[in-house]
């Protein structure tokens, strides 16, 4: 007779593969990919070796789902914003405003998500992600083009260009010792207001200037 697994056995194995997923993403969060060696995340998650891989083929997967889950959040992060009330340029500042506070504030961890060297399973995580930061953005950008708030222009191109620029721009920041945030959260938010328009809300500029 073929095993069949009971409410309770899978209700085990969630757990022991939540326990694993967890171990991972703060080995990752505090020392990188590097750190989360599979001996260490079974030791952080009280599990034996091989059950690292009875739930995950390999560590590439492993990481890829770490990865999955911790860019979700962010990708959720900035949706909040986008979605509140308000005038377009300045919700995409918000939007902004919080992925760069937010990669910040972990440091380690939003250089593991934006430019640490990484499996090609984990690397199309991050291509992925990119894309629903873009297409988040390309879709607050038409709703201003429509509303005659922002200029005519390519929401998906400038998207795009966006997303990667402040990517790029947070890399030194996230690697330095010691970091003027105002200045990095300021200087992406300007940046942002003047791709998508040619001027600043007033209410932005005098909060940047403080």
């Amino acid at each position: 007779m073929p095993y069949r697994p009971t409410p309770r056995t899978e209700a085990k194995r969630t757990r022991a593969r939540e326990r694993i997923v967890r171990a991972a993403h703060d080995l990752i969060a505090t020392g990188g990919y590097r750190a989360a060696s599979v001996a260490a995340v079974a030791d952080r998650a009280g599990v034996a070796t091989g059950s690292v891989y009875r739930h995950f083929p390999s560590k590439a997967d492993l990481f890829a789902e770490v990865f999955r889950r911790a860019s979700q959040r962010e990708v959720d992060a900035m949706a909040e914003v986008h979605a509140a009330p308000g005038a377009v340029a300045q919700r995409l500042a918000s939007g902004v405003e919080r992925w760069a506070r937010r990669a910040l504030m972990a440091r380690r961890l939003a250089w593991a998500l934006l430019a640490e060297p990484v499996d090609p399973t984990v690397e199309a995580e991050r291509l992925h992600f990119r894309r629903a930061y873009r297409d988040q953005m390309a879709a607050l950008i038409a709703e201003g083009v429509e509303r005659g708030e922002l200029p005519e222009q390519d929401p998906e191109l400038t998207a795009a260009a966006l997303v990667g620029a402040i990517g790029e721009s947070l890399v030194g920041p996230l690697a330095a010792a010691r970091v003027d945030e105002e200045k990095v959260v300021g200087g992406l938010m300007t940046f942002c207001l003047r791709s998508v328009t040619d001027k600043e809300p007033a209410h932005v500029r005098d909060r940047l200037a403080v």
